[in-house]
């Protein structure tokens, strides 16, 4: 049985390390979360036309693919981690991020591996947009350890978009 009291509960979300007021808790929390929600959902899609990738290209691209999806992948615990250290919740199931996704699924049953990187190449340049409004919000509550990340994922998911857009030339 828990020891702790819903007082407990409610001081612990008054005592923001960062000083964070409300209303800035709730704004950066509410970008935040979206960005969580799209980078799952773009790494999931990755992941799935990594897997059925097939053609001349086929192992270049899924080698691309791979890495793209690791580097999505890796950037998920720290958007989460900076909810929490601004004092707000994240996200907590699947279907949370279904409710908050901005990033379409594609459950097709055969998408050809050009159609691929040009669905994926949209998506990380629709990301940068949801980034660049993100660093928007952080910057309005100077929040410098946020807006400092977003801009290493800007430049993460230029560079992922740059690479698509070039292997469909």
């Amino acid at each position: 049985m828990s020891t702790h009291t819903h007082q407990d509960s409610k001081a612990a979300k008054t005592n923001v390390p960062d000083g964070f007021d409300q209303e800035q808790i709730k704004n950066l929390s509410s970008v935040l979360n979206a960005l969580v929600a799209d980078v799952f959902a773009l790494y999931l899609k990755t992941k799935n036309f990594h897997w059925h990738m097939s053609g001349p290209h086929f192992r270049d691209y899924h080698l691309l693919l791979d890495q793209q999806g690791d580097q999505l992948f890796a950037i998920t615990d720290d958007i989460a981690e900076r909810v929490r250290k601004v004092g707000g919740t994240t996200i907590r199931s699947i279907g949370q991020i279904a409710k908050l996704q901005r990033i379409s699924d594609n459950d097709q049953e055969f998408v050809s591996a050009r159609d691929m990187l040009l669905e994926l190449h949209a998506d990380n340049r629709s990301l940068v947009e949801s980034l660049r409004a993100a660093h928007e919000v952080a910057s309005k509550a100077n929040d410098y350890a946020t807006t400092s990340l977003i801009e290493v994922w800007i430049d993460e998911a230029e560079r992922r978009a740059w690479f698509l857009f070039e292997a469909t030339r």
